[in-house]
């Protein structure tokens, strides 16, 4: 009884969130700390969760990875969506703006449906940088941090480097005119889903969540140790229906994860990954030999 109760709580907490953003009041939604406190207390209860029914012994947080993630969810929802807001969310709002662009039947349509659409338009943008960062080495160079966690936990998805932090963050969401309320459920719908797929739950939702949705069982996978090259599947950060339909989803679950023979790196080395290959040679070039006198 009690596996079934914690395999339906991936399920349950989507639909109390579309219950909560559904009757949320009106006033609330221009607050922003509304969107961030509704994350924090999902993550928060999933990371309970984790106490008390824990996937892997190996995954078990202890104090350095725990403030490690702190450190990233908080880093994700203050600069980096700021950075998110002011370099590409309003400048595209203005280019709507100013070129008379408005989607007003989006309002006009149900709730649930505006949800999904969210969820998709977000997730398809999703899909495709994080599979060009599976295949460019550029991209990769920024994106191989997140890979070198050698335990997945609640709040992992947030831990990287901060360019793919950003880079992630983009989406054309905002080109369209949504009801509030169904913009923020997508959203917080997303980023639970995420966090169960980050999560060290022993959680095995059924198969119709299964199907659409990313659970630890795919994105383990994904985060394998096996070799970079089993990587390059299930690319879904919340939808894995999205690997379906373009054929990269791959069956399997593994409890090994991390890349680079599984070395965890700190804050100070997964920011400067993308770049050490170049301070590796200027540390190893010679130095310019003295004037003689």
């Amino acid at each position: 009884m009690k596996q079934k109760i914690f395999d339906l709580m991936p399920p349950a907490t989507l639909v109390a969130l579309l219950l909560f953003w559904a009757n949320v009041p009106k006033a609330w939604l221009v607050q922003q700390w509304l969107l961030p406190v509704v994350t924090f207390v999902v993550i928060a209860f999933v990371q309970v969760l984790e106490y008390f029914n824990e996937r892997h012994e190996g995954w078990r947080l202890n104090k350095t990875e725990f403030f490690t993630d702190i450190f990233y969810a908080v880093l994700y929802s203050t600069a980096i969506s700021w950075a998110t807001s002011t370099l590409a969310d309003e400048p595209m709002m203005a280019l709507k703006k100013s070129l008379g662009i408005a989607t007003p039947w989006v309002t006009n349509l149900p709730f649930l449906l505006q949800v999904l659409m969210v969820m998709t338009i977000w997730e398809l943008g999703q899909y495709w940088m994080h599979r060009l960062m599976h295949n460019n080495a550029l991209l990769w160079s920024t994106h191989a941090p997140h890979h070198h966690i050698t335990q997945l936990n609640a709040m992992k998805g947030y831990v990287g480097n901060p360019i793919e932090l950003f880079l992630i963050s983009l989406g054309v969401v905002v080109l369209f005119d949504w009801n509030l309320a169904a913009m923020f459920a997508g959203f917080s719908c997303l980023s639970a889903i995420s966090v169960y797929a980050h999560a060290n739950v022993r959680a095995d939702p059924p198969i119709w969540y299964a199907y659409a949705f990313t659970t630890i069982r795919n994105h383990s996978l994904h985060h394998t140790a096996i070799s970079y090259e089993d990587t390059r599947c299930n690319y879904g950060n919340s939808l894995i229906i999205m690997d379906r339909m373009f054929g990269t989803y791959r069956e399997g679950e593994s409890e090994i994860v991390g890349q680079g023979d599984r070395m965890r790196l700190s804050i100070k080395e997964q920011w400067l990954f993308p770049f050490q290959t170049w301070l590796d040679r200027m540390k190893d070039r010679p130095s310019s030999p003295t004037s003689a006198n």
